[in-house]
């Protein structure tokens, strides 16, 4: 591994221990009561001894998450197929598509709740982080279907390939890159929409961590909120760097922009 790679991953180490470090002394220099700001050694504690709960409401969080971003991932691609083969198909149903993504959830999610029922609210969760998160994927692969090489087209047609043939072989491997980097977009909106939609639309059916988060705000449990954002923000890195990887593995060999990042 190569200096400048080790110093990559050096870095944000070094200054999250720094952060954590100040952190923990102002707390204790300034008297900083723990229902105002708890220290990390506390929120630590706190995430020690709450574990059995934290880590079951992480594990429905990320589940939603997961079915969120794979529900947005094929709606998403499968209307970009439709628009980039039919102008006709995406004037019509384009403006949909913006709708749902110009809509703030927090307006619709009272009435998504209503028609799944208050005793279902996880599929109510689900149905708005998949809405929060489908529009990127969407946008992305409709321009990377539409990028493909006017003369490669035109070579398609003249060797006589059929619409499918030339989408297969030419169109998709072209958006691959816009899809990958609109997964990636699309998979920390589903994790924010997931939260998001709970906070509004979650009640007791629905126990993520968001709904952690609203337990320990109604408590004054400060700590234990400190302790659920902090696994919210692993889930998040953690979502961006597996789909990171899987761009590059699936880019590196072949594609510009990943070779300029090794």
């Amino acid at each position: 591994m190569s200096g400048q790679r080790v110093l990559a991953y050096l870095l944000p180490a070094l200054v999250a221990v720094g952060a954590v470090w100040f952190w923990e002394w102002a707390v204790g220099h300034y008297g900083i009561q723990p229902f105002v700001l708890p220290a990390p050694s506390a929120i630590g504690e706190t995430l020690i001894g709450e574990w059995p709960s934290l880590a079951q409401s992480a594990w429905i969080t990320l589940t939603i998450t997961i079915e969120a971003f794979l529900w947005a991932l094929g709606l998403g691609f499968f209307f970009a197929v439709l628009f980039a083969q039919s102008r006709t198909v995406e004037r019509a149903l384009l403006p949909y598509a913006v709708v749902l993504q110009t809509t703030p959830i927090v307006a619709i999610a009272p009435l998504i709740l209503i028609w799944v029922g208050v005793d279902h609210a996880d599929r109510a969760v689900l149905i708005l982080a998949t809405i929060v998160a489908f529009f990127p994927i969407l946008a992305n692969t409709t321009l990377g279907l539409r990028s493909a090489d006017p003369q490669l087209k035109e070579l398609f047609q003249l060797y006589g390939a059929s619409g499918l043939q030339t989408l297969w072989r030419l169109k998709i491997p072209t958006a691959l890159p816009y899809l990958l980097a609109g997964m990636k977009i699309s998979g920390g909106l589903a994790l924010i929409g997931a939260v998001v939609a709970e906070f509004v639309a979650g009640s007791g059916t629905s126990t993520g961590l968001a709904w952690r988060i609203i337990e320990a705000s109604n408590r004054l449990q400060i700590a234990k909120m400190f302790a659920a954002l902090a696994l919210l923000s692993l889930l998040g890195i953690g979502i961006y760097s597996l789909l990171a990887l899987l761009e590059w593995q699936l880019l590196h060999r072949w594609h510009e922009a990943s070779r300029t990042k090794e």
